[in-house]
């Protein structure tokens, strides 16, 4: 099953690809997304039935075998294999998956699915649904939302410690992309039960913003535990989307990731 995914491709160097969140879009990266671009061959990507890229037939499942072969099969369309990985949430699960199949050269995870608590469970899936109806306001209602400050940092809140850095064209476009995404109720459904137990044998960061309300900064002592050869980084001050709260932080943490690869090779 080939899915062509809508990307973002900038620089040279060795491959990096940047994948979102669950109702996000490849946009989410843009912070990062020109400093990376200095040093690698970035590309940020929409997962199907997300942002731009087309959703799944019917038949598919949006479960994280799909997620990965749609990936690898994109990857030999851009001309590319085994890239660095960086994902955020559902992103940072699937970085995660791509890194225990050996399709990843490094990954980093940023805040990834797959590490609940049983009450981070249900804290995560209702705030997730809760922003998914919130979506589904009439776009008027939206747009005029995107334009007050007080409208967009009530949009951003549980996602990023500062909504207030987007501008009324960036809240509305998120908006959108949350509420058009088709494959946001599929995913759902199969990431209820989803937990990373996987064992990932190329460089690994799982970096975790303590102010996450989404996932939940608890959430990493379950990380440590299944992954303990990973190098874990606390994020101060960042929230669910890290790389808006703190590009920089962020570039360097990716940057210190492939850094061990070239390391470890020279090793």
């Amino acid at each position: 099953m080939l899915s062509e995914l809508v990307h973002t491709r900038k620089g040279s160097g060795e491959p990096l690809v940047l994948i979102h969140g669950i109702g996000h879009r490849r946009q989410a990266w843009d912070p990062v997304l020109e400093t990376l671009a200095e040093s690698y061959d970035v590309i940020a990507v929409d997962l199907a039935g997300f942002g731009e890229s087309p959703a799944y037939p019917l038949s598919a499942s949006y479960d994280m075998d799909s997620a990965c072969d749609n990936l690898t099969d994109n990857f030999a369309l851009w001309g590319i294999e085994r890239p660095h990985v960086v994902g955020n949430s559902l992103g940072g699960a699937i970085a995660l998956e791509l890194g225990a199949r050996g399709l990843a050269r490094s990954v980093t995870a940023l805040s990834p699915a797959g590490f609940f608590g049983t009450l981070n469970r249900l804290q995560t899936f209702a705030l997730l649904i809760a922003l998914r109806l919130s979506s589904q306001l009439p776009e008027g209602a939206l747009r005029a939302l995107s334009r007050r400050a007080w409208g967009r940092r009530l949009a951003g809140a549980s996602l990023y410690t500062h909504p207030e850095r987007f501008t009324a064209d960036e809240v509305f476009g998120d908006a959108l992309a949350l509420k058009r995404c088709a494959g946001f109720e599929r995913t759902i459904v199969k990431g209820v039960n989803y937990a990373f137990r996987g064992r990932v044998d190329v460089p690994t960061t799982i970096a975790w913003g303590t102010r996450d309300v989404i996932l939940p900064y608890s959430s990493s002592a379950i990380a440590q535990e299944r992954l303990p050869d990973a190098h874990h980084v606390a994020l101060p001050r960042c929230g669910h989307v890290p790389m808006i709260d703190d590009p920089a932080l962020i570039a360097r943490v990716i940057e210190n990731t492939i850094a061990r690869t070239e390391e470890t090779a020279a090793a």
